[in-house]
């Protein structure tokens, strides 16, 4: 090899790649990769030769080009992306297809047609930079070309990149009149925070404008009601009104982790409305919805959808903010972090998800005796290692101290008052109380999504049907994805049950299943629904499988430590005797 001439030459190399193609994969193979195919056929390769560049390769999720002319690279990134962004207006954010793309020009190596060297390497390094629909550059690409094209960009400093010694400076191509972060950016709070930017009337009626500006209004009303998050105010997200905004510059410009943007269409008597929900730092979209209605009632129309945004908006930023704990240091975990890392096995509802969380809630009262969240989430796993693992009375006890702690300390937080009023009424029994809280905590949030969930579940074992289903149809249709949804579905099954309405009883029991098939006392109402309505093979099978997840399990042990009445509890045993359970 030392013999061989290397072919070496000057090039502008471009690399792109698909944003979350695992994810697209994952959830439809066949139509991603016939989604992609069409891109680069109808797209992708026309461009590129349009602008006299060379398709080095494509590597399933990416491509790597080279270009003669770092003015015609930039020009068919700019040109590539505004079409791309055409295409995607219409499709589903979370079937969308877009690329990052980055700019190197450089020494390459050539070797049988690829191409090789660091100045590859650098442009895969600034891709990986890029914002989704983004291009970053580097100051040779920057200098090439500022003179020679109407573009502006935005320098991002040096960055240390993967397997480069040296520091790369990287700036950011401003397309279609997007400006630079201003430098005085706002610090990020500790606590969740949000923006909601204006909706974009994508209809040709003026009047549309109004509607959407009073939707946004009442989102940002909404949101402000749950006392655990930042809303920016109406002023300062409004200042991006008519701007084609990339979401990590409002993050930066306004100091908040998530962004909310949306847009409306209207077609006759009909509105479409899609709203998203993007983590600032990262782009990830963190929820999605779109709604089809009528426009009989405007007003109604917007109390509907800003009160389903914001009951699926409140579990969803809880979420991403444990994922966001956990990619923190350990040493640096406060009381509040403490608590996100506890939530995912506070509501797992089985002996063994919530003793992970106990030392973790313990730890932040240590930090924090008053701290109200904290108490209304050790009391939940209390209760559940009192139900469900030995009815120590010891346990029962401590679980309903820290209810009313939950009470006390967190009056102006709707979860922990939530959280407070199911323990009361399962463990203690003291429904008039409980039910201040749940009450207490939806009118601070009229859509918080744990409190309508447990509720439901306490007034089902309550034998309230009547309000366990209407808070379980609630909280349904408000948070659909909630990871506690399961307890919601054991809500509406109980409550159905109650009223002898044993098919619709399964069938929720059945959701329930869905959702946790963890959760012991899912099957629990499963069996006894299927012995109600006689099919005893079945609710044997359900049966033995409550006695897999809870060895110790009696129908009137479990009964009376939550206290159901004994016109629940007498139907409820009978009907779990015929299936086998003790």
């Amino acid at each position: 090899m030392s013999g061989e001439r290397v072919e070496r030459r000057l090039a502008a190399i471009l690399a792109a790649d698909v944003v979350g193609y695992s994810r697209l994969m994952g959830e439809d193979e066949e139509g991603t990769l016939a989604a992609l195919k069409g891109l680069q056929s109808e797209l992708f390769d026309p461009k590129v030769g349009e602008h006299c560049g060379r398709l080095v390769k494509t590597t399933g999720d990416g491509a790597l080009v080279e270009f003669a002319s770092v003015v015609d690279a930039v020009r068919f990134a700019a040109e590539m992306q505004r079409a791309m962004a055409e295409r995607n207006a219409e499709i589903p954010t979370e079937r969308r297809i877009d690329f990052r793309i980055g700019i190197n020009l450089g020494d390459i190596i050539i070797d049988e047609g690829d191409i090789y060297g660091d100045g590859v390497n650098v442009a895969a390094r600034l891709e990986a930079l890029a914002d989704p629909g983004g291009i970053c550059v580097s100051r040779v690409v920057r200098d090439q070309v500022r003179d020679k094209l109407d573009f502006s960009f935005e320098d991002l400093g040096e960055q240390q990149v993967k397997n480069i010694a040296r520091p790369v400076r990287v700036y950011r191509l401003l397309i279609d009149g997007t400006t630079a972060a201003t430098p005085s950016a706002p610090v990020i709070p500790d606590r969740p925070s949000i923006a909601v930017l204006p909706f974009e009337n994508m209809s040709t009626d003026s009047e549309q404008e109004y509607f959407a500006d009073g939707m946004v209004e009442d989102i940002i009303t909404g949101l402000s009601r749950i006392r655990w998050l930042l809303v920016i105010a109406r002023n300062s997200s409004f200042a991006y009104k008519g701007q084609s905004v990339d979401v990590k510059r409002v993050g930066r410009e306004l100091g908040v982790r998530y962004v909310l943007g949306g847009s409306v269409r209207k077609a006759g008597k009909r509105v479409r409305i899609t709203t998203q929900l993007v983590e600032a730092e990262t782009g990830m979209h963190v929820w999605a919805e779109r709604y089809d209605r009528s426009l009989d009632d405007i007003f109604a129309l917007q109390d509907e959808i800003t009160l389903s945004t914001v009951g699926a908006i409140e579990p969803s930023l809880r979420a991403a903010e444990i994922e966001r704990v956990k990619r923190k240091r350990r040493e640096n975990f406060d009381a509040y972090d403490l608590v996100l890392r506890a939530l995912p096995n506070v509501g797992t509802g089985m002996p063994d998800g919530v003793r992970i969380a106990v030392p973790l809630l313990e730890r932040a009262l240590a930090l924090e005796p008053d701290y109200g969240l904290a108490h209304g989430c050790l009391a939940w796993c209390l209760e559940v290692l009192f139900v469900r693992d030995g009815l120590d009375p010891a346990i029962a006890a401590a679980a309903v101290r820290h209810a009313h702690a939950a009470i006390i300390h967190g009056r102006d937080d709707a979860t922990a008052l939530g959280m407070a009023g199911f323990v009361i009424s399962l463990v203690e029994h003291d429904r008039p109380t409980a039910i201040e809280a749940l009450e207490s905590a939806l009118t601070l949030s009229p859509s918080c999504s744990i409190a309508l969930i447990l509720g439901s579940v306490a007034m089902g074992w309550a034998n309230e049907a009547e309000r366990a289903l209407a808070w379980g149809e609630r909280a349904v249709r408000l948070s659909p994805f909630d990871r506690l949804i399961f307890a919601a579905h054991i809500g509406l099954a109980v409550g159905h049950f109650a009223k002898s309405r044993h098919e619709e009883a399964m069938s929720a029991a059945r959701r329930a299943i869905r959702s946790n098939p963890g959760f012991s006392v899912a099957h629990w109402v499963l069996a006894a629904s299927l012995a109600a309505l006689g099919r005893i093979p079945e609710a044997k099978v359900a049966a033995a499988q409550v006695l897999a997840l809870s060895p110790n399990f009696t129908t009137a042990g479990t009964c009376a430590c939550v206290g159901v009445p004994a016109a629940l509890a007498a139907p409820l045993a009978k009907a779990c005797s015929a299936a086998g359970l003790p």
